[in-house]
């Protein structure tokens, strides 16, 4: 048997039949087939059946499959205009900030800094995260200006503000180390005079990203009504690997120095050791948000809190620029607080 004839045939025999009901066709259409092609339905084999079975679903649903191909269609172009929707409200939030910093304050003050404090929680920061590392270390070292402290600094709050815009889980947490440190080591590499400035701001900063980061996602947890938990955990993440939260780091680091330079190896084996004994904290705050999760939630111990996602497209280079500049100058002004306030000390004693 031709099964490729037989597959025609089986197809515009079935389409043709005016039963109503399903069993009353196939019936015919095994008739059919005794008479046609001379085999009994109890004879049929895996390639005739499987003809078979492809004609009736083929026709039988035909109607519900382009209902569903419509329906497709239809959630594409929602996507889009979504997608298009996306990127003019982050557009939009950008200019408003800008207008906001020219209007309200002046380079340097303490309301430059909480205004920028509030864009970055505002805006999607995982979109633009490596532009903006690279051009907030980039202008850390066109001012020169206390590179390792300015450095720990920016990155601390993009790492914290970057992580509490989604999901708490060791994935995220992968994905942005990486996404930070990339950049961080190309400008190292570019620029070895600051490299060991640079590489040691920039682990010393994450670190300390992280460590704020699930110290307020404990902290979160503790004191979240009851009826706000629910919508917030979600059943795809594993709590239990937050304890892993400095494995992951580590893990990061020598990932992306084996792919680096020599020296970029060995100065990040170096930075890396010196931090090994700073990295109890971490480690403690990690499997305290875990054991803190599991204390009231017992139910779901493969649950993560998820912060509303601000996940919006941008047009992000040029904006993240902006971010990166703005965070110097943010972590300088509070660098600069924190020595005054040291001097004074110094002074009235």
């Amino acid at each position: 048997m031709e099964i490729e004839k037989f597959s025609r045939d089986i197809r515009q025999f079935y389409k043709k039949r005016k039963a109503k009901h399903i069993d009353a066709k196939l019936s015919s259409l095994a008739e059919h087939i005794n008479k046609e092609w001379g085999v009994s339905s109890d004879k049929l084999t895996f390639a005739e059946l499987k003809v078979i079975s492809e004609a009736v679903i083929e026709t039988e649903t035909m109607t519900l499959h382009d209902d569903v191909e419509e329906l497709l269609a239809q959630k594409e172009q929602i996507e889009r205009s979504l997608e298009r929707k996306s990127q003019a409200l982050q557009s939009a939030k950008i200019e408003i900030f800008s207008i906001l910093q020219e209007e309200l304050s002046s380079e340097g003050s303490t309301q430059q800094r909480d205004l920028h404090q509030i864009k970055l929680q505002s805006l999607d920061l995982f979109d633009m995260l490596s532009e903006m590392v690279e051009s907030a270390i980039l202008t850390t070292l066109e001012k020169a200006h206390d590179i390792e402290e300015t450095t720990k600094e920016i990155i601390k709050e993009i790492t914290n503000e970057t992580l509490s815009e989604g999901e708490m889980s060791t994935i995220r947490i992968r994905l942005i180390t990486k996404a930070i440190l990339e950049p961080a080591i190309d400008i190292a590499e570019a620029t070895p005079t600051t490299a060991d400035e640079i590489l040691r701001g920039t682990l010393k900063g994450v670190r300390a990203g992280l460590i704020k980061s699930i110290h307020e996602f404990k902290q979160k947890l503790q004191y979240m009504p009851d009826e706000l938990k629910a919508p917030l955990l979600q059943d795809n993440i594993n709590i239990d690997d937050l304890k892993q939260t400095n494995l992951v780091f580590s893990q990061t680091i020598q990932s992306l120095a084996s792919n680096s330079s020599s020296t970029t190896k060995e100065l990040l084996a170096k930075i890396s050791k010196e931090m090994h004994l700073d990295m109890d904290e971490l480690i403690f705050i990690s499997k305290e948000a875990v054991e803190v999760v599991k204390d009231r939630f017992n139910t779901a111990t493969k649950s993560a809190l998820i912060h509303s996602s601000r996940a919006l497209q941008s047009e992000k280079a040029q904006e993240a620029k902006r971010i990166g500049i703005q965070a110097f100058n943010a972590a300088k002004t509070a660098l600069d607080g924190a020595l005054k306030t040291a001097k004074d000390k110094i002074d009235n004693k």
